[in-house]
């Protein structure tokens, strides 16, 4: 009995070893590379290691099998998983699963606890910890572009590129509806990662801003076509769309219908004034507003709100 016992502690050692937070990274970035070449996601998926402990997928079925991706998108795992691994799986998996069957839009916020993403000035950059700042850059590294609006470039000049974590950077989709970003901008000037700036059609035939693409996309009521830009975005290979930003064009995204998740970060702090987060229509009563299905996590002093909505 003693020799059993010892035998699965010793299992169970090894498999949180093999489940640590920076092995399952590696996994969801060697799922992400495969899901955005496969033309269907193989049936009975599975994440396993090589002898020289490197990420790859194989067959559910197979022995060597340390987590099973179900057909869903949910997994579970042969063995114990350490809870921070746990969270890395269930937060990012569906990003990472991104493909042209199955596209993903996620959108993300960072907020006080009275919504507000910004001072009356626009200043912003510390209202979240670095932890979720570290979740941003894990989310770049996933999605196949992140997407701000103009207002975003004006007040941060962003970089938008993937630092804090290993993984590749997304194109730099900005959306500049009316073309009032010059050139100045560094994601316009550095050629770290594509960026491609949308805007209405008529403006479309003038050339971008630095080194950008311009992608002219039809209005609705003088506003552009969210549904129409998610379409051709996809239709360019861009299946994980991540929209960081800020209140106004996460809000458009959220009344446009086309997210499929979003994320809030609250951070432990009343500002009292400033930017709203989210901004939507009027709604006469209660049973008018939506209802996703959240998850809590946190991160440092904040908690993340993970808001899924039914597709």
């Amino acid at each position: 009995m003693a020799k059993s016992l010892h035998c699965t502690a010793l299992s169970t050692a090894l498999m949180q070893t093999a489940l640590a937070p920076d092995v399952v990274w590696s996994l969801l970035l060697e799922l992400r590379r495969a899901a955005r070449v496969w033309e269907a996601r193989p049936a009975g998926l599975g994440f396993g290691l090589t002898a020289a402990w490197q990420p790859t997928l194989i067959p559910a079925a197979d022995a060597a099998t340390l987590i099973e991706i179900t057909e869903t998108g949910s997994w579970t795992a042969r063995g114990p998983v350490p809870p921070v691994s746990a969270e890395l799986l269930d937060l990012y998996l569906p990003m990472a699963l991104a493909d042209r069957r199955q596209p993903f839009t996620l959108a993300h916020l960072g907020q006080s606890l009275d919504g507000r993403i910004a001072t009356v000035r626009g200043a912003s950059c510390s209202i979240n910890g670095p932890e979720n700042l570290t979740h941003l850059h894990r989310m770049r590294a996933l999605a196949d572009a992140v997407l701000v609006g103009a207002g975003t470039v004006e007040c941060d000049d962003p970089q938008l590129t993937t630092r804090r974590v290993a993984g590749p950077h997304p194109v730099r989709v900005v959306i500049d509806p009316r073309r009032r970003l010059n050139t100045a901008h560094r994601l316009f000037q550095d050629r770290t990662a594509p960026t491609w700036l949308v805007c209405a059609e008529a403006l479309a035939d003038q050339p971008g801003p630095g080194y950008a693409e311009v992608i002219g996309i039809p209005q609705e009521d003088e506003c552009l076509s969210l549904q129409e830009m998610v379409r051709r975005l996809r239709e360019r290979g861009l299946y994980g769309l991540f929209v960081e930003g800020g209140g106004v064009t996460v809000s458009a995204f959220l009344q446009a219908d086309v997210l499929d998740c979003l994320q809030l970060g609250i951070a432990p702090l009343i500002i009292g004034s400033g930017r709203p987060g989210i901004t939507l229509p009027v709604i006469e009563d209660l049973s008018d507003g939506l209802r996703p299905h959240p998850r809590r996590y946190m991160m440092g002093e904040d908690v993340l709100f993970d808001c899924r909505f039914a597709r």
